[in-house]
């Protein structure tokens, strides 16, 4: 295990007591990804009382505040050579920030490659001495390694891309933002020590960046204290659960922006009360052209494990499928799920599966036979890092049968693809990837509904 390296934030009065002993507070960050350790690439934080910010870089996870009332007085950097900060965000959607701090005037070169060593970016800068901010405008590519040459010495950084639309030419920039004001948002690794005030009673918020997204906690600390970020889906602020008409309680989870069920739809019941109808003979089904729901193979057994199948007809009826303040995912939102976990290639759709499989590599609660679960696959084993906990109902199709329980799970969007046809999303056993196509309007599909 590679040892902690300090990060401290003095804040130093201007009294007559600066000499004396300063009363400090740490505090230790930590993640985990179903219960396995995860290393941390940044913890930003953030003084939501009294404004200003400061961030640790990996391997730094220990913060120290030496805190007193008073004014502050400005740090120096204590460490040799320049410093060079992991860029924020990682990954990037658009654009990133890099830090760059030099103990004295110094001429640099900053390249930039891919992935398969193309460079995209030279330019040399003259920077005095101090903190320097730049702004990365990345290509389509997924990966750039971006390097400070500064006359015997070099640092480089990995930096993640999650390509948008947002620039289409496909060409990189690095544009330069000046040099930053001490105290004022200036990022350094290592031994440098930042300006950050703080006092007792202070409400802080912690992000961390990890190569699985991002986690928030809040807190005001008033001594030294562990943050644990738990990387397998928190529930929703303030909507740990939702019921819904029929009694029926799921979890919630926090993905991004979106506040997810974390279960599969189970109810009998429209929101208005009317119940849905539950159409076992495949005949009448395959005629169908409003809502109805089916058990996997006609057996109520299965409710409780995987949910019911429903037909699209149900996704969009106006006496609405979903709890109050609820609704079915339109095929854009399930984009923005996509688009926050990183796309829909391999293993993003193995991050999206509950980690319950027949012989899972994962160990502990996640290695059982018993429903529900996924069947065994030694590759594509889910590891459910965001906490959607998708699970393999199977579908129903639109004539005779059921298949794949345990090998498949998809989801209704309630946007329409044709006159035939719809948007759903799935997943399955033995693939790594997200699949997001369009299938008959009269095939059961599982449902997750999407907080308004």
């Amino acid at each position: 295990m590679k040892p902690k390296i300090l990060l401290t934030v003095l804040m130093i009065g201007m009294t007559m007591g600066a000499f004396a002993q300063k009363p400090t507070m740490t505090l230790t960050f930590t993640a985990d990804s179903n219960a396995q350790h995860l290393p941390l690439n940044s913890i930003l934080i953030e003084n939501l009382t009294q404004g200003g910010d400061t961030t640790l870089y990996a391997p730094d996870t220990v913060l120290v505040l030496d805190y007193i009332t008073g004014m502050e007085e400005i740090s120096t950097f204590s460490g040799k050579g320049f410093s060079l900060s992991q860029n924020y965000p990682n990954p990037m959607k658009g654009q990133t920030t890099v830090s760059l701090w030099l103990p004295e005037r110094n001429n640099i070169l900053i390249t930039i490659s891919d992935a398969i060593g193309r460079e995209v970016v030279n330019q040399e800068f003259q920077l005095e001495q101090g903190s320097h901010s730049f702004t990365f405008y990345p290509g389509r590519e997924s990966l750039y390694f971006l390097t400070v040459s500064a006359e015997n010495q070099t640092r480089t950084i990995k930096m993640f891309n999650s390509p948008t639309d947002a620039n289409v030419s496909g060409f990189c920039k690095l544009e330069y933002n000046g040099q930053q004001k001490t105290g004022t948002g200036v990022y350094k690794s290592g031994n440098a020590l930042n300006n950050f005030a703080f006092d007792l009673g202070d409400m802080l918020k912690f992000t961390s960046f990890t190569d699985q997204g991002e986690r928030v906690i809040t807190s005001s600390p008033t001594d030294d204290q562990t943050y644990y970020f738990h990387y397998t889906g928190d529930p929703c602020p303030g909507t740990p659960t939702v019921t819904d008409i029929d009694g029926n309680v799921y979890n919630t989870v926090q993905i991004g922006n979106q506040c997810w069920m974390k279960e599969n739809l189970k109810t009998k019941t429209y929101q208005n009360g009317t119940l849905i109808p539950n159409v076992t003979d495949p005949y009448e089904w395959r005629n169908l052209t409003s809502g109805a729901y089916v058990w996997y193979d006609n057996d109520i057994s299965w409710k409780d494990k995987y949910g019911a199948l429903y037909n699209w007809f149900t996704t969009v009826d106006p006496n609405g499928l979903c709890p109050a303040g609820w609704h079915v995912p339109t095929h854009d939102e399930w984009t923005v799920l996509t688009d926050y976990i990183g796309g829909t290639s391999s293993p993003h759709g193995n991050e999206l599966k509950s980690c319950r499989q027949v012989n899972s590599p994962m160990g502990g609660g996640c290695n059982t036979s018993e429903h529900p679960r996924w069947n065994e696959h030694e590759t594509h084993y889910g590891t459910d890092d965001y906490g959607f906990s998708g699970l393999p109902g199977g579908y129903r199709f639109t004539m005779v049968g059921f298949n794949y329980v345990g090998n498949y799970g998809g989801w209704w969007s309630s946007t329409e693809y044709s006159s035939l046809n719809a948007w759903y999303l799935y997943l399955f056993y033995s693939y790594g990837f997200v699949i997001v196509t369009a299938s008959h309007e009269r095939v059961g599909f599982s449902v997750r509904c999407l907080r308004n």
